[in-house]
């Protein structure tokens, strides 16, 4: 063989080698593209189908939070005696309960929402905790001295709740 026939041998080769290339570029092209078609499409439909679910438990944790907030919480459960402790534990137990009601929603939600709206719940709970430790004799100035103890701060339940409405704001 000479050098000749190798050269024109090349010079057939070559443009079948670089249309192949070319044709390998864009089929690799054209199936990414429809991958990601594909996987749009279906996030797309499972969107439809999960939006509304996620909605309903950020509305559920919502309710819990302002339920759980304490000027609500102290309006709502009303001392049942007029022991002091046994009105500190009605309402932590009533707290636990919401909480407890509202447990399954953390599928729905974030880690971070979720995390966020426990710290708010123990964060209440410590709230009265800590005012059912003053020199406090009965259940009705209890009452009277969670609301006015809290009465000055931003409660817990409000922080956790602006987070939440900003989470919601990004599911747009």
């Amino acid at each position: 063989m000479t050098s000749e026939i190798v050269l024109q041998m090349f010079a057939y080769l070559l443009p079948s080698v670089v249309t192949g290339i070319v044709a390998f570029y864009f089929f690799k092209l054209h199936t990414k593209n429809e991958d990601g078609r594909r996987r749009f499409l279906l996030h797309k439909d499972s969107q439809k189908s999960t939006l509304p679910t996620r909605l309903q438990a950020y509305e559920r944790m919502a309710l819990f939070l302002e339920r759980i907030s304490i000027p609500s919480l102290v309006v709502r459960v009303a001392p049942v005696g007029n022991d002091k402790n046994a009105y500190e534990t009605l309402l932590i137990k009533n707290i636990e309960k919401e909480f407890d009601h509202n447990l399954s929603q953390q599928i729905y939600l974030s880690d971070e929402s979720w995390n966020i709206i426990k710290t708010a719940k123990s964060a209440t709970i410590q709230m009265i905790r800590k005012t059912a430790l003053s020199q406090t004799e009965s259940a009705d100035k209890l009452r009277e001295d969670i609301l006015n103890d809290t009465m000055d701060k931003t409660s817990p339940s409000a922080t956790a709740l602006t987070f939440i409405k900003k989470e919601i704001g990004e599911l747009w």
